[in-house]
C-alpha cells in the first residue's frame, strides 16, 4: 500500500516568518455569544471510537466532524436549542440534546437489516465479491474526463494545539476510471497559516497536500489501497447487512491473514449487493509492528529522536448521479509519537487531511492546466509560499476555524465559487 510520507528535518530558527505571531484559534469579531460543548463518539457495543461522524445541530448549518479518537467540539450559538443529530454510515442516527449527555459520551447503535427483510443470501466467496466490487469501474462509475472543484483542508497539531492550517478552493481534472492517467489537481484560492514557534527545533512536513486524500479514490487507484496480487493476503467476512440512501449494501470486514508480514490495513467496506459498487470504505493501518511500518512515514529525522505512528485511519465515500458512481469525499488522519533520547517526555503529533467535492462536470473538451499552474504531487504546503491571496474572496480575516467542519467552510464560502 502506498502511503503519503511525513518529512522531519531540523528547523533553522533563522527562517521562522511572521506566521509565528498568529494566534491560530483566534476568531472573528462577532456580537453573537457562543456556548462550546464537546464529546466522544463510540460505538455501543464493542466501545469502539468512531471517527469522522458528522455531528449537526438541527434547524441550522452549524455542524462538524469527530477526529480520529471519535471526540468533537462545536461552537452553538446560546440562543439556540443545543439539539444536534449524531450520524454515521452504518450506525442509526441519534437526535440528542448536548445538555443532556452524560459524560461526554454518545453511543451508537450499529444499523443493521434481517437478511429475511432483504430476501438475499449472503454470498459465500467474499473475496471474489470484494475483487468485482474493486476492479469494475468501467461498469458503475463515470468513465468520462470530469472537471470538479473541491475544497481542501490540512493541518498538523502538536499535542491539541493547531500549528499548520491550510485551506484551498482547488479543480481536480479527473481522468476516467477506466484510465490509468493520474488525475491533475490546481489551485483556485489557497490560505494558509504556519506557527514555526510550536513546532520546538523539529519541522513536521506533511509532503503530498491533497493528493494524499485524492489518492484515496481506491477505485482508481487500487494499488494504493490493496493492489489486486495482494487481495489473497486478507481474509474477508459479511459482518452485517445496512442500508445506504436507502439500498441495501454489505457491511465487508477484512484484515491481513495470520502470518503475513507486509504493512497492512483492516477496515469496512460498504458494497452495494445490487452492482457490487464500493460506496464507502473505512480502513485503518495495522501498526502492530512499529518498526516495520514507520518507514513508510519517515524519511529523515534527527540522530536523537525515534518517530513512531501510534494511529493512521481512511475514508473515502462515493455518490451517484445517473446510475453512475463517482469520487466525493475522503479523509485521514495520522498520530505519530516523537521519543527524544535526552528528555522525559515525548512529543505527538497529529496531521489531518481531507478533500470534499463541491461540482462535477464532464471535461468533454479535455482541457488541462499548464504544467506551472498543476500542483505538485510531493507538494510540502507548510513550505509553501502561496496562501493569504485575495482576502476578497476569504474575507476580511484571514483566520482559520479549524473546529468548522469542512461541509461548514464549504457553506461560508459558497458564494464566492459561485462567482468564480
Amino acid at each position: 500500500m502506498k502511503l503519503f510520507k511525513i518529512y522531519i528535518v531540523l528547523n533553522l530558527i533563522f527562517q521562522i516568518n511572521c506566521f509565528s505571531q498568529i494566534d491560530l484559534n483566534k476568531k472573528n469579531n462577532t456580537n453573537i455569544s457562543y456556548k462550546e460543548y464537546q464529546g466522544k463518539i463510540l460505538n455501543v457495543d464493542s466501545k469502539e471510537e468512531l471517527a469522522f461522524a458528522n455531528i449537526s445541530v438541527l434547524n441550522s448549518n452549524i455542524s462538524t466532524i469527530s477526529n480520529i479518537n471519535g471526540e468533537f467540539s462545536i461552537k452553538i450559538p446560546e440562543n439556540y436549542k443545543p439539539n444536534i443529530k449524531v450520524s454515521f454510515i452504518g450506525y442509526s442516527s441519534k437526535i440528542i440534546n448536548l445538555n443532556k449527555v452524560k459524560n461526554k459520551i454518545i453511543l451508537l447503535n450499529v444499523y443493521s437489516i434481517p437478511l429475511s427483510e432483504m430476501i438475499l443470501s449472503i454470498p459465500k466467496d467474499v473475496e471474489s465479491l470484494v475483487k468485482k466490487a474493486l476492479f469494475n469501474s468501467q461498469n458503475n462509475y463515470i468513465n468520462e474526463d470530469l472537471l470538479m472543484t473541491s475544497f481542501f483542508r490540512e493541518s498538523i497539531k502538536r499535542r491539541k494545539k493547531n500549528v499548520s492550517l491550510t485551506e484551498a478552493v482547488s479543480k481536480i481534472y479527473k481522468a476516467p476510471y477506466g484510465n490509468s492517467k493520474r488525475d491533475i489537481i490546481e489551485f483556485v484560492k489557497l490560505r494558509k497559516n504556519t506557527d514555526y514557534s510550536r513546532l520546538d527545533t523539529l519541522t513536521v512536513k506533511l509532503a503530498g497536500g491533497p493528493f494524499n486524500t485524492l489518492f484515496l479514490d481506491i477505485i482508481k487507484y487500487p494499488n494504493s489501497f490493496i493492489p489486486k496480487a495482494n487481495i489473497s493476503l486478507y481474509s474477508y467476512v459479511i459482518k452485517r447487512t445496512t442500508r445506504v440512501n436507502n439500498k441495501p449494501v454489505y457491511v465487508v470486514g477484512f484484515k491481513q491473514k495470520e502470518g503475513v508480514q507486509l504493512p497492512s490495513i483492516q477496515g469496512e467496506l460498504y458494497i452495494d449487493v445490487g452492482k457490487l459498487i464500493i460506496v464507502s470504505a473505512n480502513f485503518n493501518l495495522n501498526t502492530t509492528n512499529k518498526e516495520l511500518i514507520k518507514n513508510l512515514f519517515v524519511v529523515k529525522k534527527p540522530k536523537n529522536a525515534d518517530v513512531l505512528p501510534i494511529q493512521a485511519k481512511y475514508k473515502v465515500d462515493y455518490t451517484e448521479k445517473h446510475g453512475k458512481w463517482v469520487f466525493n469525499y475522503s479523509n485521514l488522519l495520522l498520530q505519530l509519537k516523537i521519543n527524544y533520547d535526552k528528555k522525559l517526555f515525548n512529543t505527538s503529533y497529529s496531521f489531518s487531511s481531507e478533500i470534499a467535492v463541491t461540482d462535477w462536470a464532464i471535461n468533454k473538451k479535455i482541457i488541462l492546466p499548464n504544467n506551472k499552474m498543476r500542483v505538485k504531487p510531493k507538494i510540502i504546503l507548510s513550505d509553501s509560499k502561496l496562501g493569504f491571496k485575495d482576502s476578497d474572496f476569504w474575507g476580511a480575516n484571514n483566520i482559520i476555524e479549524p473546529e468548522n467542519s469542512i461541509q461548514n467552510a464549504i457553506r461560508k464560502i459558497k458564494k464566492q465559487l459561485n462567482k468564480l
